[in-house]
């Protein structure tokens, strides 16, 4: 089964990784590994889905699935558990326990220590990013920080309105370099230069990126964007004991 692994140097305990939309039994505009249960798509289906992506990554529990809002809220997972919740945003200290943040174009971010002792999981929309989900991350975090960034829709393909940089600018100003304009008036922007910029306004050093575009290639990801109804891949980290 096809998936993405962190270019990052986590230490060898921790295991992360992002699915594809490569596999999987769903079919029709889900055709692939759909991993959501809220986007229409044979139950069935995506069960199969989820049973088999956590059989292929070696899974020590059942991923803990969130009912993602575009909030800023960060839940902190003190179990291996079936239950969903409400939030974007997972972290934990305890081994064995799978954080998980599904995706079709927005930024997932994978987030450990350097010691290896704690991790998140973080469902970043603009709208979250902009509300400061990054930051609430990373107060649950004690040490140095490695952050990884997953693949998201990418900067020649997402396009806003001037509401969305104000959003940004009037808290961190020096985001504004992360917008391009362009001829019909809207704006191109880039989130992996967003969440950069807020990352080391922070003292984040340890950033890294996947650099993939989900809009952009069709047959390995899924994008709300380009497709409307369409399935999600899913970003997963864990402490292996």
């Amino acid at each position: 089964m096809h998936h993405v692994i962190p270019n990052w140097p986590a230490p060898k305990h921790i295991k992360a990784f992002s699915s594809t939309r490569i596999g999987g039994v769903s079919q029709g505009v889900y055709q692939g590994l759909n991993l959501g249960a809220h986007v229409g798509d044979n139950m069935n289906h995506v069960e199969r889905n989820r049973h088999a992506i956590a059989e292929s990554l070696n899974m020590p529990s059942a991923p803990i699935w969130l009912n993602q809002t575009h909030s800023t809220c960060v839940l902190r997972a003190e179990s291996p558990q079936l239950d969903t919740h409400d939030a974007d945003g997972i972290c934990t200290a305890l081994p064995q326990v799978v954080c998980t943040v599904m995706t079709a174009d927005c930024l997932p971010v994978l987030i450990t220590n350097t010691s290896g002792t704690q991790v998140a999981a973080v469902h970043a929309g603009w709208r979250g990013l902009a509300g400061g989900i990054i930051e609430n991350a990373l107060a649950q975090i004690q040490g140095e920080a490695l952050v990884w960034l997953g693949p998201a829709i990418g900067p020649d393909a997402f396009e806003v309105g001037a509401d969305v940089i104000e959003a940004f600018t009037q808290v961190h100003p020096q985001t504004e370099s992360a917008f391009t304009l362009q001829e019909n008036g809207q704006w191109l922007a880039n989130m992996d230069e967003i969440t950069r910029i807020r990352l080391q306004s922070l003292g984040v050093d340890g950033i890294y990126s996947s650099k993939v575009c989900t809009y952009q290639h069709p047959q390995q990801f899924y994008s709300y964007r380009r497709d409307g109804i369409t399935g999600r891949q899913a970003s997963f980290i864990w402490i292996q004991p």
